[in-house]
């Protein structure tokens, strides 16, 4: 019986410290010195501080910033833990909406999205991105006509010429990768990282 069984205990443990040790621990060390930013998750700080990732997108309420897409994520209701809330951008919880087209609380909030948008830039059409979620709940990331879109908005509150806003936005507008995967896109944390640094070298 132990002769059978040997064979196959001594592959058990084989596979488990390559698969699941040696393998891994290579890939990480590979990284951390290929790509040392990526491999610690990409974060972004500031004075010293992180203050968030260049893959997770965060949430600006104040006009003085940037908005991002909507994001569908939620998380557990602290009254009730069986039940979930509304958690935008939850990292621990990515996921997309389940509302489909007909949905009368998604047309609800598109709708609300719409007016309210409107109201901000009348002379413009909204970009579909800023009314609509992504996939995962967490994109980063806007097209440079949403970023372009709330310019107005953010140089009135920031009482800065929209023309400077402009041109800080067309700075940090990323291209495809390797010229043609994906869209021009802009990363909205960076972009309102430096509208602060921009707005402090005006005052």
């Amino acid at each position: 019986m132990l002769k059978e069984l040997r064979p196959a205990l001594v592959l058990l443990v084989a596979l488990v410290a390559i698969t699941g040790l040696a393998y891994p621990l290579a890939v990480t060390g590979l990284a951390e010195v290929l790509f040392p930013s990526q491999a610690q998750g990409s974060l972004i700080g500031k004075d010293g501080k992180i203050v968030g990732s260049a893959l997770i997108g965060q949430q600006f309420a104040s006009g003085r910033y940037f908005h991002g897409r909507p994001s569908a994520t939620t998380g557990a209701d602290p009254s009730d833990p069986s039940k979930t809330v509304p958690a935008p951008y939850n990292a621990a919880n990515s996921m997309g909406s389940n509302l489909g087209p007909t949905n009368k609380a998604l047309i609800g909030r598109v709708k609300t999205d719409l007016a309210a948008l409107r109201n901000e830039n009348p002379s413009q059409p909204v970009p579909i991105d800023l009314v609509t979620t992504s996939a995962s709940g967490l994109d980063p990331d806007i097209s440079p006509e949403a970023a372009l879109f709330q310019v107005p908005r953010v140089a009135r509150a920031r009482n800065l010429p929209e023309q400077q806003v402009r041109d800080l936005v067309g700075r940090h507008v990323d291209g495809r990768a390797f010229g043609f995967l994906g869209e021009p896109h802009v990363n909205v944390l960076e972009l309102n990282l430096a509208l602060d640094e921009m707005a402090a070298t005006e005052e």
